[in-house]
């Protein structure tokens, strides 16, 4: 079993099979956990895979919507017509090509940012901002490296932000608007000794322990 990470409450409950049902046969994880119980770690497994060549990009986005919508009704629906729309996996490795290899600057996360964004690069339906960060942290955060590093940024998240963090109260974030938030974490994580996601996490679970 998976442990969680520093700020972790919980695992995301889903039912494995109802998912498997509703996609392709290709693009579900070898070593995704049967149990129901994704932690972070699950999905970062196969983000490590993905990098290592033995995961697919598809497999990496399964991963991530599996986790990243849950137990809601609509995931499995909305997952295979992002995954339809890119049944090779191009536009996800054009995505993450600058941000995979190794840790990324702001410029290659400003890139990626932008390509998942762009109709002509990477854009895929069902995959706004709020879904397409959670695939740049998963496929491109860098545990232990510090500085500013890719994190979710979906309405949750900008709903608790202070104003000092640099995002906007609506859905349709630039990439200067998630590049501010990074940095903004990073300055709090290097402030109180954690991971800059665990900032992120303190955003959601607990805004007040955010601002300290």
């Amino acid at each position: 079993m998976q442990r969680p990470l520093p700020g972790e409450q919980a695992p995301v409950t889903v039912k494995p099979d109802r998912w498997r049902a509703g996609l392709p046969p290709d693009v579900w994880p070898d070593t995704f956990p049967v149990s129901g119980d994704v932690w972070r770690r699950d999905v970062f497994a196969v983000a490590d895979a993905y990098r290592a060549g033995s995961a697919s990009p598809r497999q990496l986005l399964t991963a991530v919507l599996v986790w990243g919508y849950g137990p809601i009704g609509y995931g499995p629906w909305r997952a295979a017509r992002s995954l339809g729309a890119d049944p090779d996996g191009k536009r996800l490795a054009y995505a993450l090509e600058e941000v995979s290899p190794s840790a990324p600057d702001e410029d290659a996360l400003r890139t990626a940012y932008r390509r998942f964004r762009d109709p002509n690069h990477a854009r895929l339906p069902w995959l706004g901002p709020g879904l397409f960060t959670k695939v740049l942290y998963f496929a491109s955060y860098r545990r232990g490296v510090g500085g500013v590093q890719p994190l979710i940024l979906d309405r949750v998240v900008a709903s608790r932000l202070p104003s000092e963090a640099g995002v906007g109260r609506h859905s349709g974030w630039s990439s200067e608007e998630w590049l501010a938030y990074l940095r903004w974490a990073a300055d709090q994580a290097q402030a109180r000794g954690v991971e800059p996601d665990a900032v992120e996490m303190a955003v959601v679970h607990d805004a007040e322990a955010a601002r300290t």
